[in-house]
């Protein structure tokens, strides 16, 4: 499944027979109300053995956050509520083919017309986008000013006219949630199907992802674990000069490394996710939440690699799942903002004084 590249559709189902779709939910629109923290604990422990699984639930969270802080009652009664009971599946569509880290330069258009938008633009790289049956959408409804002004952010039922999802692209992990292209050719939405204000949606596209950082964060501690308690099992059995390989103090050495920095940032995440629940999605926590996804994205290819390399040969087989883990883990520190933007908003937190001890 996962090597073809397709959409584990048993896994969805069974996170709907669970509840695990609307763990982040609040109960008013049909979920646990769990919050981020509850999503979190979810999203590490499948990730333990299956990435694209972690992502799945994340994008519950993804394509609903900015609807939860912003939209209207009608809004969050059919999407949030939808996502919770699993009639709905939503998309995320802010990257370009010129604006990915870059979001201030994004080319979507939305032209205001009496009480509709008209909204031209290709959207690339949008995880679940096959599956998706509406997409958050991020465009310029002003051009004529620069920079982070003139955002808006429009929910798009998939059905509407002139929507369309284009070719999946070929991914090197995270195989079990495809990507696809989402092209905008003057596809009309009414004035209710924007979410908040006019001209204001460049914040409400940072809080959203300032939101959802500790969840990839919870994908990165998830996949470290997970590597590292195959290493260990395998550990056990596999025999060099005379002795289970986990009885070399080297290799004991490394895993040890691994299991420090593993609880660390599952810490670190675990903080980052209750900042979230008490609504500190702005630019007062930005820089802890970044922290939490930075450390945790990169511990993830660290682990991966250290215990393939651990396991020699048989790592690099495909048979094994350990490629799969190195496979998946180079995601992370590239979706939702790459380990470099994650440097930058603490660094620029550190300029301005918000970070101190």
């Amino acid at each position: 499944m996962f090597v073809k590249g397709e959409y584990p559709e048993d896994y969805f189902q069974a996170f709907r027979e669970t509840g695990l779709l609307g763990v982040a939910i609040p109960e008013e629109y049909g979920g646990a109300g769990l919050g981020c923290l509850g999503l979190v604990l979810a999203v590490e422990e499948v990730a333990k053995h299956c990435c694209a699984a972690g992502l799945m639930l994340l994008l519950t969270r993804l394509s609903t956050m900015a609807i939860s802080l912003a939209g209207t009652e009608a809004q969050k009664q059919e999407y949030l509520r939808g996502t919770a009971t699993g009639r709905r599946r939503g998309s995320f569509c802010l990257s370009e083919p010129d604006a990915g880290s870059d979001t201030q330069s994004i080319r979507t258009r939305a032209e205001r017309r009496g009480d509709r938008y008209v909204i031209n633009g290709t959207k690339s790289w949008i995880s679940g986008a096959g599956v998706a049956d509406f997409f958050i959408v991020a465009a310029k409804t002003r051009t004529d000013v620069p920079g982070a002004r003139g955002f808006s952010v429009f929910v798009v039922d998939r059905d509407t006219p002139g929507v369309t999802v284009g070719k999946k692209e070929q991914k090197m992990g995270v195989r079990g949630i495809p990507v696809h292209q989402v092209i905008f050719e003057d596809v009309v939405v009414p004035a209710s199907c924007l979410l908040g204000q006019e001209n204001e949606g460049f914040k409400l596209i940072m809080q959203n992802l300032n939101a959802v950082r500790p969840v990839v964060a919870a994908r990165g501690v998830g996949l470290a674990e997970g590597a590292l308690m195959y290493w260990v099992e395998f550990a056990r059995s596999r025999h060099t000069f005379g002795r289970p390989i986990i009885e070399h103090q080297g290799l004991q050495w490394m895993a040890a490394d691994l299991a420090a920095e593993i609880e660390a940032c599952r810490l670190l995440t675990y903080r980052a996710a209750s900042l979230v629940d008490q609504g500190k999605v702005g630019r007062e926590a930005a820089h802890f939440l970044s922290m939490a996804k930075l450390r945790a994205t990169e511990l993830a290819v660290r682990a991966s690699n250290d215990c393939l390399q651990m396991m020699g040969a048989v790592g690099y087989m495909e048979e094994y799942p350990m490629a799969r883990f190195v496979r998946d883990a180079r995601q992370l520190t590239i979706v939702e903002g790459t380990s470099q933007i994650q440097k930058g908003i603490i660094g620029r937190a550190l300029a301005d004084g918000l970070l101190a001890w």
